[in-house]
C-alpha cells in the first residue's frame, strides 16, 4: 500500500531543512499544498458532478487511477511524446468514460426512477470494474515510473523556500477551474439549465430543458478533473490499483465537508488539510504513544473523512430533496418459488462439498471461500435484511484475525498465549460490541450518509491499526493441532459456515427477523408498529459484526498468518456488490458471491471477479434486484392489494409481521421488488 503522499512530501522538507531550521513551517505548508490542490481538484469534480446529476461519484477514484495508468502505459512503454499523451487522456479518455458512465449506467438509473441506494451500488460497481479492467491489463503489482506533465526545476522563493512546479500548476488549475465553473453557474444559459436540473430535474424536463445533456457535461467534467487528479498525484507514489483509487476516496472528506454544494470550502478544506497533514510531522511525542500519533498524522485524510461524514448527518442521505429523491433500502429481492429455493440450496451444496476432492494449491484456495462466505453473511443480516448499508465490513473481518493473532501471540496485557480456538472464540466476543462503532450512527443516518460513515470507520482501522508495524509485527497466526492439515481444517470451516447459516436463518424467520425486515421496508411504518428501532439497528451491527471477525479470522487461520491487504477497503467494497448482485436478501446469497471472488480468481486471473461483479453491479439498473431476480421469474401482473377494514395494505403487512408468531408468509402478502 502506497504511503499517503503528504507523508512523502513532509518527510523530504524534514530532511532538506533539518528539524531545527526556522523556515520549517514554511518549507512543511508548501510540501502540504501539493496533496492539498490534488484534493480540493477531488472535490471540485465532486461537488460538480453532484450538483450536474445529483450523484455522488463513489468511482472517482477508480476513474483517477485508469487514467494514470493509461498515461504511464502511453509515455512510458508506447514512447508516446508527453503532451500528446496528456492530451489524449485528459481531453479524449477522461471525458469520454464520464459520458459513457453516465449513458450506460446512470441514465437509465434516472429514467427507471430507481433510488439513492440503486445509484450508490451502481457507483460502487463502476469502482470495482475499473479496478478490475486496470489488474486484468496491467497487472496488481505497483509500478513506478509514472511521468510527470509539470516537474522542472523547483522555483525558489524569497527567503530560499522552494515551491515545486506541479504545485503551481495544480493551483492554477483549481483558479482556473473554480472560476469557470462559478461564471458558468451563474452567467450562461447552460447554468440556467443547469440550476433548474439541480432544483428538480422533472420540472426541468417539463420546461424544455435537456436533462440528459446538463448530466452528461456533469459527468464529462467530473471525469476530465479526476483524471487531472490521477496524473498529479501518480508521479509521487507506486502506482496501485487498490492504492491510488483508496487515495483519493479519502479526499471525499473534501467534498464531504462542502456538503457537496460549494466549491470555495472545497478547495479551502483541501488546501488546508494538505498544509495541516504537512505541519502535523513536526509533533514527535515521545514514548508509546508515537507510533499512533504518526498514523493519524500520515492519514489525517482518512479521519476527516470520518469526522466530516459524523458531522455531515442525515443531510448527505437527502433531507433537503424532494420525497421521491430520498434513501430507499438497499435493492434486495427475496426468492419466491420452492423450486428456485431448493436449486439454490443444491448448487450452493456442490460449490461446497466439491473441495473436498481438491488437493495441494487448488484447495489451499477453497479454504478461502467458507470463510468469506461468513464475511458476507454479515452484510446480509445488516444490508439484506435489516436494510442498513455497510462498506466497512472488512474492517470487522480484519480485527478477527488481528484479534486472533494477537491472543494467540500472548500480547494482549495481562493475558497469556491462548490456543487458536479460544482465541478465535475471544477475539469475536471482542469484536461484536465494537459493531456498535458503525452501529451507533446509523441511529439517526441511512443511505449516503451511513455508507460514508461505515466505509470511513473501515478504512480507519486499515489505516491506523492493520497496516501499522506497531500493531502487526511479531504476531502468531496458525491452526489448532487437530486442523492442521488443509481438508481437516476445511471440514471445520464448513461446520462453522453450517451454524452460521443456520443462526442467520432462525433469526430471519423469528419475530426479530420479522422486525427487521419492517424497519428495512418501512422505517417510520415500523417505528409507528412498535419496533424498537435504534436497539434492532443496534443489534443488526453487532451480530455482524461477530459474524465479520468470525470469518476474518478463519481466513487469517487458513493463511496462517495476518496478512493486512487480505482486509483492504476497496475489498469490502467489492464484497459488498458481490453480495448485493447475488441477491442480499438471502444467506444463500453469501456462499455463492464468495464462491464467486474466490473461484473466479482462482481459476483464471486475478481481476476477473472484479470486472464480473462491477459489471453486474453497474448493470442495475438494467437488472433491477441482481441475479436473483433473473433466477426467478416475474409475475405478469401482481393482483392488486384489497384493503380491509381501516387499514392500509401497509398497515396490515406490518402488523402480521410484528404481532404473529407464525411464519410471515403465512400472514402477510410476499414482498414485491422496489
Amino acid at each position: 500500500m502506497n504511503a499517503p503522499v503528504s507523508a512523502v512530501l513532509a518527510s523530504t522538507a524534514l530532511d532538506s531543512t533539518g528539524p531545527g531550521s526556522t523556515g520549517l513551517t514554511v518549507d512543511l505548508a508548501l510540501a502540504g499544498l501539493t496533496v492539498g490542490s490534488a484534493a480540493a481538484l477531488s472535490g471540485i469534480a465532486l461537488v460538480v458532478c453532484h450538483r450536474a446529476t445529483g450523484v455522488l461519484n463513489l468511482a472517482q477514484g477508480a476513474q483517477a487511477m485508469l487514467v494514470a495508468y493509461l498515461l504511464r502505459d502511453l509515455v512510458v512503454e508506447r514512447d508516446w511524446p508527453l503532451w500528446p499523451a496528456v492530451a489524449c487522456c485528459l481531453l479524449l479518455v477522461a471525458p469520454a468514460l464520464g459520458v459513457l458512465l453516465d449513458l450506460l449506467v446512470y441514465r437509465p438509473l434516472q429514467r427507471r426512477g430507481a433510488g439513492p441506494a440503486e445509484t450508490m451500488v451502481a457507483g460502487l460497481g463502476v469502482f470495482v470494474l475499473l479496478i478490475g479492467v486496470v489488474v486484468l491489463v496491467w497487472g496488481a503489482a505497483p509500478v513506478g515510473g509514472a511521468p510527470s506533465p509539470f516537474g522542472g526545476a523547483p522555483i525558489t522563493l524569497p527567503g530560499g523556500h522552494t515551491l515545486r512546479p506541479d504545485t503551481v500548476a495544480q493551483l492554477a488549475a483549481i483558479l482556473v477551474l473554480a472560476l469557470a465553473v462559478g461564471a458558468t453557474t451563474r452567467f450562461t444559459p447552460f447554468g440556467l439549465r443547469l440550476r433548474a436540473v439541480v432544483d428538480d430535474r422533472r420540472l426541468a424536463e417539463l420546461a424544455g430543458v435537456d436533462a440528459d445533456r446538463v448530466s452528461a457535461a456533469g459527468w464529462a467534467f467530473g471525469s476530465f478533473t479526476a483524471g487531472l487528479v490521477g496524473i498529479t498525484l501518480a508521479p509521487y507514489l507506486l502506482l496501485d490499483p487498490y492504492g491510488l483509487p483508496l487515495l483519493v476516496m479519502e479526499t471525499m472528506a473534501v467534498a464531504v465537508a462542502a456538503r457537496l454544494r460549494s466549491i470555495p470550502v472545497a478547495v479551502v478544506t483541501g488546501l488546508g488539510l494538505g498544509v495541516l497533514q504537512a505541519e502535523l510531522t513536526r509533533f514527535r511525542p515521545d514514548g508509546q504513544l508515537l507510533p499512533l500519533v504518526q498514523a493519524v498524522q500520515a492519514n489525517l485524510f482518512v479521519v476527516a473523512l470520518l469526522v466530516a461524514a459524523l458531522l455531515a448527518g442525515p443531510r448527505l442521505a437527502g433531507g433537503d430533496r424532494p420525497a421521491s429523491a430520498r434513501p430507499s433500502p438497499p435493492p434486495v429481492v427475496r426468492a419466491r418459488g420452492a423450486g428456485g429455493a431448493w436449486a439454490a440450496r443444491a448448487v450452493c451444496l456442490v460449490l461446497l462439498l466439491l473441495p473436498l476432492g481438491f488437493r495441494g494449491n487448488d484447495l489451499r484456495s477453497a479454504l478461502l471461500v467458507p470463510a468469506l462466505a461468513l464475511v458476507l453473511l454479515s452484510i446480509v443480516v445488516v444490508t439484506g435484511y435489516g436494510g442498513q448499508i455497510s462498506l466497512g465490513q472488512a474492517g470487522y473481518a480484519g480485527l478477527g484475525a488481528l484479534g486472533t493473532a494477537l491472543l494467540m501471540s500472548g500480547r494482549i496485557p495481562g493475558l497469556p498465549a491462548l490456543p487458536a480456538a479460544p482465541a478465535l472464540l475471544f477475539a469475536v466476543l471482542a469484536t461484536a460490541p465494537l459493531g456498535l462503532l458503525t452501529g451507533w450512527p446509523a441511529i439517526r443516518r441511512r443511505g449516503l450518509a451511513l455508507a460514508l460513515v461505515t466505509f470511513a470507520v473501515g478504512t480507519t482501522l486499515s489505516r491506523l491499526v492493520f497496516q501499522q508495524p506497531y500493531a502487526t509485527t511479531g504476531l502468531v497466526l496458525d491452526r489448532p493441532a487437530f486442523l492442521a492439515g488443509d481438508r481437516a481444517f476445511y471440514v471445520a470451516e464448513l461446520l462453522l459456515l453450517g451454524l452460521g447459516a443456520a443462526v442467520v436463518r432462525a433469526l430471519h424467520g423469528g419475530r426479530t427477523g420479522r422486525a427487521l425486515s419492517a424497519m428495512r421496508d418501512h422505517e417510520p411504518g415500523a417505528a409507528a408498529a412498535g419496533v424498537n428501532v435504534p436497539g434492532l439497528k443496534l443489534f443488526a451491527f453487532v451480530a455482524g459484526a461477530a459474524l465479520a471477525a468470525l470469518g476474518g479470522g478463519l481466513m487469517g487461520m487458513a493463511g496462517r498468518a495476518f496478512d493486512p491487504a487480505a482486509f483492504d477497503p476497496v475489498l469490502g467494497l467489492l464484497w459488498f456488490a458481490a453480495v448485493v448482485v447475488a441477491g442480499a436478501d438471502s444467506a444463500l446469497a453469501a456462499i455463492l458471491a464468495a464462491a464467486l471472488i474466490i473461484g473466479l480468481d482462482a481459476g483464471t486471473a486475478a481481476g476477473v471477479s472484479a470486472v464480473a461483479v462491477g459489471a453486474l453491479a453497474a448493470a442495475i439498473g438494467h437488472l433491477p434486484g441482481g441475479l436473483a431476480n433473473l433466477a426467478v421469474p416475474r409475475p405478469s401482473a401482481p393482483p392488486p392489494p384489497t384493503p380491509t377494514g381501516h387499514l392500509t395494505p401497509t398497515g396490515h403487512h406490518l402488523r402480521a409481521l410484528i404481532t404473529t408468531r407464525r411464519p410471515a408468509n403465512d400472514t402477510a402478502p410476499g414482498r414485491t421488488e422496489p
